[in-house]
């Protein structure tokens, strides 16, 4: 996760508050020294980080703090709530007109930020809550971009509009809003051109889109991994032309993640969306809260919950609650876990979400390559061995390592934890909650000896 490292220090920073018991103002004042360094190591913006220090310090020697039981506690309170209100209060989410009415959506950024796939994404995501999207191509510049968004609009199951590369994106612009409105298109996605860099052309031929086409949203994808940049290009965008909320891209990705303590501050406009991995369903909506929950590596136990409850399918997890009720599953439903977790984005981007995983490196040390390696095995073995791994005998087992090109002694650990995980699961059925706790309970398997990794 983007937050890693700022989660790490910030953590350590805490802890050896907690140590301390009572607190003096200079106990405080040092560990906010700490924090402010932590920030700027995470590229947060220079201004940003000297008013929220100033902020969490003038609320953290008060009398708030320093007559509490739990000082320390307490500065950890006041810190997360300065961040909720540093990065946006309240979860911000697009207001479109429904029935008949055409929402217009204007998607801008700089080439490499991924707005074409930013667009598929927002149309999918729109799509499934009862909206008929209409992804429209105005990058005519970017060799491939009118394939690109017509190829992940086909993904999608979402119409495409265009009109080639040799009409000005203007009068593509005005031409989909009819195509929409003849077609009962309730939404438009329009994909502008970028550029390497901002320019006065890139800045015209916007102005020009906005001046023609009434634009409902204008929304700025910004590639969180550019750190100061990406205030940089986020100020510009909106001094320039206005913009009414953010989409970050790559949040997932091993960067410093300052753009997104940052944004919100500078440009005043909300972060609608974070990309947070390369398929098209990895558009989450930004909880400011949840984000804040995370930095401080609290965890993000409802995020996690509506992850399961919409990837899982609610009879398949009932039929496994059963049989892990019963200790009769196997390698086949053993399978399908691993299918439904990659659906979710994999083991790494769950544990992200639980509290305090970061700081406990050999608890989370479960990564996705570890998880192929393990399909791999499975996948080498037939159905029946699938279905009755009590057959596996030592010949079976030497044909499953030279197929999935692993030594047997893997083969052989992945059989003798498949049993204790079974036998664990036998053993913690009966304690499952009921709301996200059955897609749970059937992914992670239980604890330290849930996983065969």
């Amino acid at each position: 996760m983007a937050f890693e490292s700022l989660t790490e220090k910030l953590q350590n920073v805490f802890r050896n508050l907690r140590g301390k018991g009572k607190l003096s103002e200079a106990d405080v004042k040092l560990a906010l020294k700490e924090v402010k360094l932590a920030l700027l190591e995470a590229d947060v913006n220079f201004k940003v980080v000297k008013k929220f220090i100033a902020d969490v310090q003038e609320r953290a020697v008060g009398t708030e703090v320093m007559n509490s039981l739990t000082p320390a506690q307490q500065v950890v309170k006041i810190v997360n709530e300065e961040l909720i209100k540093l990065i946006g209060e309240d979860t911000k989410e697009l207001e479109l007109k429904s029935g008949d009415a055409v929402n217009i959506i204007m998607m801008m950024g700089l080439q490499g930020a991924g707005k074409t796939t930013t667009a598929a994404k927002l149309a999918g995501k729109l799509k499934s809550k009862g909206f008929s999207p209409l992804l429209v191509a105005c990058d005519i510049y970017r060799p491939a971009a009118i394939d690109q968004l017509k190829i992940n609009a086909e993904k999608q199951s979402v119409a495409f509009f265009s009109m080639g590369d040799n009409i000005s994106p203007v009068d593509i612009a005005k031409a989909s809003i009819e195509f929409a409105k003849n077609n009962h298109h309730n939404v438009v996605i329009i994909d502008t051109a970028g550029r390497l860099h901002i320019d006065e052309k890139l800045m015209q031929e916007l102005v020009a889109i906005k001046e023609n086409v009434k634009v409902d949203y204008s929304l700025l994808v910004v590639d969180a991994m550019t750190g100061q940049d990406a205030v940089n290009v986020a100020e510009n965008f909106n001094s320039s032309l206005g913009i009414d909320g953010v989409v970050l891209t790559k949040l997932d990705g091993d960067t410093r993640g300052g753009a997104a303590l940052s944004i919100k501050a500078v440009t005043q406009k909300p972060i609608l969306y974070a990309g947070m991995g390369e398929k098209l369903s990895d558009l989450e909506v930004f909880h400011p809260d949840r984000m804040a929950s995370r930095i401080l590596g609290m965890g993000d136990i409802l995020s996690l919950i509506e992850k399961v409850e919409m990837d899982i399918d609610a009879e398949k997890a009932k039929e496994m609650s059963q049989k892990f009720k019963k200790a009769e599953f196997d390698f086949n439903d053993f399978l399908d876990q691993m299918k439904q977790l990659k659906k979710m984005g994999g083991i790494a981007s769950l544990l992200n979400m639980l509290p305090g995983m970061q700081s406990m490196k050999g608890a989370a040390n479960v990564d996705d390559n570890q998880m192929a390696r393990v399909e791999a095995i499975i996948l080498s073995m037939t159905l029946k061995e699938r279905s009755n791994p009590d057959i596996l005998n030592p010949s079976r087992k030497n044909r499953i390592a030279k197929g999935a090109g692993v030594d047997i002694a893997e083969v052989n650990r992945i059989v003798k934890q498949f049993d204790q995980m079974k036998k664990m699961m036998k053993q913690l059925s009966g304690s499952m909650n009921q709301r996200g706790a059955r897609g749970l309970g059937g992914l992670f398997g239980g604890g330290k000896k849930g996983f065969p990794f």
